[in-house]
Parts: C-alpha cells; sequence; structure tokens
C-alpha cells in the first residue's frame, strides 16, 4: 500500500527533522548542544521494505547536513545505529504465543534474541552527552557496540551486543555460522569498506 511510506516515515524522517529544527533553535542560541538521530543500517541495503531503506539512508544524509550548519553552533549532530534491538515489535514479529520462531523467520528471530535492549542505545546517548569532546564526532554515524567499548559500558543485562562491523557477525549474518565461530568478534571491517561494498554506483 502507497500509504506505507507516511506511516514508516512521517515518525521515522519527518518526526527527527522537525524535532531537528527546533531542538536547533534552543541549542544553537545556548551555543552547544547534541541532536542524536536513531537510524540503522537498513539504509546500506534492502531491509523490510523499500520506504524504511529510502528512509534510513535519508536519516542519515539529515544528520551529516544537519551537522555542517550547526557546526558554527557548537552543536553536535550524530546518527546512532543500534544493532538489533530487541523491542516488543520485533519479538511479536518474528515469534509465535509460544515464544517459538515463526516459520521462516528463525533467522531473523536468532538475530534478535542475541541482540541489544532499547536500554544500551540510550546508554549510548548519555556517553556521548557526557563528553566534553563529542564535537569531534559531528556528522558521523555511529555504532552502539562501539561507543560501548570506547565509554566502557554494557547492556542492562550485562551482556556486549554484537557489532555490526564485525567479521564474525556479518558471516554469520550471511549464513556462514560454522566459519564465523572461528573469527574473533573484536576483527571488524572499518566502516567505509562497508559503505563502500554496499555502494551501486
Amino acid at each position: 500500500d502507497p500509504e506505507i511510506w507516511d506511516t514508516i516515515n512521517n515518525v521515522g524522517l519527518r518526526n527527527h527533522y522537525f524535532c531537528s529544527v527546533y531542538a536547533a533553535r534552543l541549542m544553537a542560541a545556548r551555543n552547544k548542544g547534541l541532536i542524536v538521530n536513531v537510524s540503522s543500517g537498513g539504509g546500506l541495503r534492502y531491509l523490510f521494505n523499500v520506504a524504511y531503506g529510502v528512509g534510513k539512508q535519508a536519516l542519515d544524509r539529515l544528520s551529516v547536513d544537519t551537522s555542517v550548519e550547526l557546526a558554527k553552533k557548537n552543536v553536535c549532530v550524530v546518527s546512532l545505529w543500534p544493532g538489533a534491538v530487541k523491542t516488543e515489535l520485533c519479538t511479536k514479529k518474528f515469534t509465535d504465543e509460544d515464544g517459538n520462531p515463526n516459520p521462516g523467520a528463525e533467522k531473523m528471530q536468532n538475530m534478535f534474541a542475541n541482540g541489544e535492549t532499547v536500554e544500551y542505545p540510550g546508554r549510548a546517548v548519555v556517553a556521548l552527552a557526557s563528553d566534553p569532546k563529542r564535537m569531534n564526532k559531528t556528522g558521523r554515524i555511529l555504532i552502539t557496540e562501539d561507543l560501548g567499548r570506547e565509554y566502557g559500558f554494557v547492556d542492562i543485562d550485562g551482556q556486549t551486543p554484537p557489532n555490526l562491523r564485525s567479521v564474525s557477525f556479518i558471516l554469520g549474518h550471511l549464513g556462514w555460522t560454522t566459519t564465523a565461530k572461528f573469527i574473533p568478534s573484536w576483527v571488524r571491517l572499518p566502516g567505509w569498506l562497508i559503505v563502500a561494498g554496499n555502494s551501486h554506483l
């Protein structure tokens, strides 16, 4: 249905723009601030549907361009990429009433079962807000687990969620689970390589 565009992007994109505009006015007047747009790696390649992917890539662009306009006002603007987040909606989508994977959803269910809680990205935002050098990160896309490692925080369950740049995570997601087990989780691809590898220009 064409209205899926509005269902997804009124909240996921338009709302971010409006909130950024009004927040920027308050922050610019104080000559300091932090705007964190919660995006995802879904802007790199197809995930869920067309409207979702377009919205996430646009949200990353929104963060980068907003950072340019607010740099002189000392307002840091970033896109934050959580991994698979164990929200109630995702749990409901990929499992039946008994908590078993829905037919054909085993891969996604496993990915979200090992994902991060909704509080983990919140801890990333708190760490950024507390960092006096956060302007060094303005205009960038940041991954929650990278920030967890940098600032020294873990999820509320004491776990460290998988990193989207981790070679073992990527291989496991692509179905190479046996190979993935032999690669340490700290072996990561640089961000630019992931972006380049998903570009069709």
